[in-house]
């Protein structure tokens, strides 16, 4: 069977990666298609040599531009693609523009379409994403589910037939890479962190850093913590900073340190031994789960609500009581379910693709 993937960006980069290993296992002929929504060497590249992926067999390079003119120009292109190629099958990943133009792309053209973590929903239809997501899903004829919240969130829609509960593919990535990256990565020693001792920061989503106000209030909350922290910070993020000019406020915090973005390695290594992770991504609140760290998710909603209910990743706001009453809360000792499946998704999404 011909399978293409296609991928853009960050977090489809780690889950494809497992998924690789096992559609070449299975004697599948797998073509990887890069859109070039993430170009930047840290939000790309770097994906595919510390995670050993293969080099796309083409990249659009279609780069940044608003969401109409980035997701229209994907599809003219992917569409090119598909006509050339003839897959048996399409895999796509998750919520973005990506996702969204290589399902419509595939669907106009009769291509049986693989949503891989299919079935999310934050209910919050200001967010691309959620449109991306039910667009995707109800495009799409094999729906592969991270949890069961994520099957019933499709049963609500009317959307049974094709579902597959199978687990999430970032737990096989984490589960296949975390010996490597604690072999490789130095970034405890570079930055001088003791584990344990340190919070983790990632702060991304236009709803946190569009708004002056709510990113002068996010840096005013890093104030609060009386230990290291460490933030990887985005570049749309630093371009915010800087146009709100907020640069010099950050530099007066001597607990802060702020890096470039880092290596999916890096990344593993620092969630791993924090004490605290405080983020808006969504790939990062699963992370911090993986790793049994208490996560605190400035966003009204999340899409991973199984993280809520089990008491490891609370949703605040950016305020000093939001923040002592998350902290007050964090519980080290609760239960920690495998609500992510057992690390072998991407061999059960292998064996779906058979019912095609």
């Amino acid at each position: 069977m011909k399978v293409i993937s296609i991928v853009g960006a960050r977090p489809q980069f780690i889950k494809v990666a497992p998924l690789v290993e096992a559609l070449h296992a299975a004697g599948h002929n797998h073509y990887l298609l890069h859109t070039g929504q993430h170009y930047d060497y840290q939000l790309s590249q770097v994906f595919f040599d510390d995670m050993a992926i293969p080099q796309p067999d083409i990249n659009l390079e279609v780069g940044s531009a608003s969401h109409g003119r980035q997701t229209g120009e994907m599809l003219i292109q992917i569409e090119e693609v598909l006509l050339q190629e003839k897959p048996d099958c399409v895999l796509v990943y998750g919520d973005t523009n990506s996702t969204l133009a290589g399902s419509l792309a595939a669907a106009k053209l009769h291509i049986p379409i693989g949503h891989v973590e299919a079935g999310l929903r934050s209910f919050n239809r200001l967010m691309p994403e959620e449109h991306n997501r039910v667009l995707t899903d109800h495009c799409s004829d094999l729906l592969f589910c991270p949890t069961q919240t994520a099957v019933n969130n499709l049963t609500n829609e009317g959307l049974t037939k094709g579902v597959h509960l199978v687990g999430d593919v970032m737990m096989d990535a984490v589960l296949q890479m975390i010996d490597t990256a604690n072999t490789r990565s130095n970034i405890l020693e570079d930055k001088r962190l003791v584990a344990d001792d340190y919070v983790l920061v990632t702060i991304h989503r236009p709803y946190n850093t569009d708004d002056a106000q709510r990113l002068s209030a996010i840096i005013q909350l890093l104030d609060q913590f009386n230990t290291k922290i460490i933030f990887p910070v985005h570049p749309r993020t630093q371009k915010k900073i800087i146009d709100f000019g907020y640069e010099e406020r950050i530099s007066t915090n001597p607990q802060l340190m702020m890096t470039p973005p880092v290596s999916y390695l890096d990344m593993l290594v620092l969630e791993k031994n924090a004490n605290i992770i405080l983020t808006d991504s969504g790939g990062i609140q699963k992370e911090a789960y993986f790793f049994a760290v208490p996560c605190l998710t400035i966003r009204p909603e999340t899409e991973w609500i199984e993280t809520v209910e089990s008491g490891w990743n609370q949703l605040i706001e950016p305020s000093f009581d939001s923040l002592l009453s998350a902290l007050e809360k964090i519980d080290r000792s609760l239960p920690h379910p495998p609500i992510f499946g057992e690390g072998d998704a991407s061999e059960k999404i292998t064996s779906c693709l058979e019912l095609i």
